[in-house]
């Protein structure tokens, strides 16, 4: 078989479109690996692209889709060879490389990290790059000296891939965590995920002085914008805030009081890049001690590639939860 079905991602004079197509099986050349797609996720950034929502793409058209798990099939890199079961997320998919959104990827050996013992391709992409950035927020924080002493951990953007999955994380590591959600029909199943209590949006404490009193002893934060400034000024002393998303805007309006007076931290997370010997370890950690204690109550929707569209126009308007997986064949 020389094609292959794809969901690409067009921009040009005519505008933006995104549909499913035939395109042709790419053959690796040195240092590249042909992987068979067994399934791949929807996450904020792939909505962003399929949309045309965001300028998250560097080069069209383009396959899109960040993240994918399945089995080698051709291999022209000296790590690996048919039959391994292998995962790929970040780097340049979906930005100026083809993605995973197709029945096969072809990208560098370097971009691949080896399936850790105990996790299967579709249990992988459950996790996929939600959770792997979730797992690289709590090692941050961990690193920056989090411990549950500190005080409670606040989740924002709780009922999306990255807050379920943090929140089970925490939880785990005997945390009291706390949940921000407007999503009344999705307590239970954060409360199942671990959560101790969930708060709504508008329930967050604290006001405009550039301190208030400190509430939380940390938090994993999807939103960014306004209420990344409002956690800054409630913070405990010496607790880390992971900073994750931008839902919520790009700005941060704070001062450097909280940072100076009671040292909090500011934790970039940054899941594209990982070197590969964290990389390893935090998809090891995945598969075992911050294994989510059920799998596959994270995942809400599976769709094929001709499903995306209506996925991602849900997801943009707040209408997804947890995790949506994508089987391409």
């Amino acid at each position: 078989m020389t094609q292959q079905q794809a969901f690409r991602i067009h921009q040009d004079d005519d505008g933006h479109r995104a549909g499913v197509e035939a395109v042709a099986i790419a053959q690796p050349t040195q240092g590249e690996v042909l992987v068979r797609v067994s399934a791949s996720g929807v996450n904020y950034k792939d909505a962003l692209a399929g949309t045309g929502k965001g300028k998250v793409i560097k080069r069209f058209p383009i396959t899109g889709g960040i993240d994918a798990a399945g089995i080698v099939e051709q291999s022209e890199h000296p790590c690996w060879k048919p039959g391994d079961a292998v995962i790929a997320t970040g780097f340049g998919m979906a930005f100026d490389h083809d993605g995973g959104y197709a029945e096969t990827l072809c990208v560098p050996g370097d971009w691949l990290a080896q399936m850790p013992q105990g996790l299967d391709p579709r249990q992988a992409m459950i996790l996929g790059t939600a959770g792997f950035t979730a797992a690289l927020a709590v090692h941050r924080l961990l690193v920056n000296g989090q411990h549950p002493g500190l005080g409670p951990i606040l989740v924002t953007g709780a009922s999306g891939g990255v807050g379920s999955i943090a929140i089970n994380i925490l939880a785990k590591l005997d945390f009291e965590v706390v949940a921000v959600s407007n999503k009344q029909a999705l307590h239970d199943w954060l409360t199942q995920l671990g959560a101790s209590r969930i708060i709504g949006r508008d329930e967050l404490p604290g006001g405009d002085r550039p301190l208030e009193k400190a509430v939380w002893g940390g938090a994993v934060d999807n939103v960014g914008g306004a209420m990344l400034a409002q956690i800054t000024r409630t913070l405990a002393p010496n607790g880390n805030i992971a900073s994750i998303g931008l839902a919520g805007g790009t700005a941060l309006e704070t001062t450097v009081m909280p940072f100076i007076l009671r040292g909090i931290g500011l934790l970039g997370c940054n899941s594209v890049d990982v070197p590969f010997p964290l990389r390893a370890d935090l998809w090891r950690r995945l598969a075992t001690d911050w294994r989510p204690s059920d799998l596959e109550a994270l995942v809400s929707d599976q769709v094929d590639l001709d499903g995306l569209p209506a996925v991602f126009e849900r997801m943009l308007a707040g209408k997804t939860h947890g995790r949506i997986l994508v089987m391409p064949a």
